[in-house]
């Protein structure tokens, strides 16, 4: 079975994937246990707490914080261990047939929709900013970049030529990708609830 790619380990992408995963499964957990707290006392006053605008109790009671019937930092308390695993086994020497790494691009691009969906949701809808919340996000961006953007630029994806160029060099560019990302949603954020002003 063919492994993609088969060029030098890309130490930099296990290296994201691996501090990527820890943080954010660490933040699953926090969410967690917060969730556990407001379970056993639903008045209690949450460290993640900071302001109305800033917290994390308001989208932990709200069904947007249990999409599926159970509380969202679930998922993330799983889906966190994939690209630790990922990770670790790049750096270890694994090369990975092109199907695991179309499989854990499409993982990621699931995990940045869902991102995308409770930040909204967040911004428009409950009108706060969950910080556990953001840190998720905040980690989730980046790897989803550099993934599919490796995928695309090293023949996991099958792409022209022209292209896979152009998408090697915006590899390169990830970390000003990702900090774009960060800015726009900042914006919104502000624009929408003057976060600001409640800090």
């Amino acid at each position: 079975m063919t492994s993609f790619p088969s060029s030098r380990r890309p130490v930099a992408l296990a290296l994201l994937l691996i501090v990527g995963g820890i943080i954010g499964w660490y933040s699953a957990f926090e969410l967690t246990l917060a969730k556990f707290d407001v379970l056993v006392n639903p008045s209690v006053d949450l460290s993640c707490d900071f302001s109305i605008v800033v917290q994390c109790g308001k989208n932990l009671d709200s069904w947007q914080g249990a999409v599926f019937g159970f509380p969202n930092p679930l998922i993330g308390l799983a889906a966190f261990c994939a690209p630790i695993f990922v990770g670790v086994a790049i750096l270890a020497g694994a090369k990975f047939a092109r199907w695991f790494w179309i499989l854990f691009a499409l993982g990621l691009t699931a995990g940045l929709a869902f991102v995308i969906w409770l930040l909204s949701q967040s911004i428009f809808t409950l009108g706060t900013l969950c910080p556990w919340c953001m840190v998720v996000w905040s980690v989730t961006i980046p790897m989803f970049w550099a993934v599919v953007l490796y995928c695309l630029s090293n023949g996991v994806v099958p792409v022209s030529a022209r292209a896979r160029r152009l998408f090697r060099a915006a590899y390169g560019w990830v970390p000003f990708i990702t900090v774009a990302s960060y800015l726009v949603i900042a914006l919104v954020a502000q624009l929408r609830l003057d976060v600001l002003s409640f800090l």
